[in-house]
């Protein structure tokens, strides 16, 4: 055999162990992700809350109790997310959403949402219409409204 076919055949095999580590850790990571979405669900609670604001923050300025900011990983500390400030009875919270209900929540109005600790999990309309997201503008639609001035 050739020395290039030897270096191929290495290769290959690298990369086919590469890509066994690679699923092994994937599968394990799903678990472990699917566990705690389990436990999250079992620990929600339906609330009645007025939104006051919502932004997508990052984490260190997002108000959140340190506690929280100090138990996520370096990395994830300067990422943003969906942050809901909202009136909960008497208290005014600070709270995470979900990011596939980020935009189905409206400003300024009564919701009933199903919340696990501070996670927004589901929100439902309290008074008024059902809740529809806004349509996407796209990238080549907003500078079209720029151009015309909308």
């Amino acid at each position: 055999m050739s020395t290039v076919s030897i270096v191929l055949i290495v290769v290959l095999v690298v990369v086919l162990v590469a890509l066994g580590v690679l699923a092994f850790w994937g599968n394990k990571q799903q678990k472990k992700a699917e566990s705690a979405q389990q436990q999250i669900e079992a620990a929600a609670q339906p609330m009645t809350m007025l939104v006051i604001d919502k932004k997508k923050m990052k984490l260190t300025e997002s108000g959140l109790p340190k506690i929280v900011i100090d138990s996520t990983p370096k990395l994830m500390r300067r990422t943003k997310v969906p942050v809901v400030k909202a009136k909960v009875g008497p208290r005014i919270m600070t709270l995470i959403a979900d990011d596939k209900i980020y935009d189905l929540i409206p400003v300024k109005q009564e919701i009933k949402a199903m919340v696990s600790g501070m996670y927004i999990l589901s929100v439902k309309s309290l008074r008024g219409p059902a809740l529809t997201a806004p349509p996407k503008v796209g990238f080549f639609q907003r500078m079209k409204n720029k151009v015309s001035g909308k």
